[in-house]
């Protein structure tokens, strides 16, 4: 093969190299987008879920000082009628029932934000981890591509120079220009 042919084909192999690294580069820079955008999410709901959070310990610590309230109650008026016992014992129970569902409100909330994050921390794992792959795939090609070809090229060269310079020599070497190991042998 000619050299300047040679030069043009590795430097069209070049040019393919670098162009797919630069898609590469394309790409991860896509995933470090998703992966902020992902996280300017899970940083917008976590307040919400702080708020909520707060919101469930103050009914949940109002219900507590309204039970202290209506047992301190209680204990006053030990001659208040049956009915009126039932009457407080129905909204005490009212009361604790509305805070068991806010705070599974909240933690269905929670859990449900935790899984979501999971998932996308998953996929662009998932992403990243394929396009890790791509680039050794795509060098792997660039080696097999451009310096098998190479080495094969040398191979060939130094058997034609092998071949003319024997060819070039003519004859046979006397034993008179035998080197000191061709010595041994003789």
């Amino acid at each position: 093969m000619d050299p300047q042919t040679l030069l043009y084909v590795m430097t069209a192999f070049v040019i393919v190299a670098a162009v797919a690294l630069v898609l590469q580069f394309a790409m991860l820079f896509g995933i470090y987008r998703t992966a902020k955008s992902t996280e300017a999410k899970m940083t917008e709901l976590l307040p919400k879920a702080h708020s909520f959070l707060d919101t469930s310990q103050k009914v949940i610590a109002q219900s507590q000082q309204q039970i202290a309230e209506v047992t301190t109650r209680t204990n006053e008026l030990l001659h208040v009628s049956k009915q009126q016992i039932l009457e407080i014992s129905s909204k005490t129970n009212d009361i604790l029932d509305s805070t068991k569902r806010q705070v599974n409100k909240v933690e269905d909330l929670l859990n449900d934000a935790t899984s979501r994050a999971r998932v996308q921390i998953e996929k662009a794992e998932m992403v990243l981890d394929d396009t890790v792959s791509r680039a050794h795939e795509t060098v792997a090609m660039v080696h097999s591509g451009i310096l098998r070809p190479l080495r094969e090229i040398q191979g060939v060269a130094a058997g034609v120079r092998s071949a003319i310079g024997h060819l070039a020599r003519g004859t046979r070497p006397s034993v008179a220009q035998a080197t000191h190991d061709e010595e041994m042998f003789i």
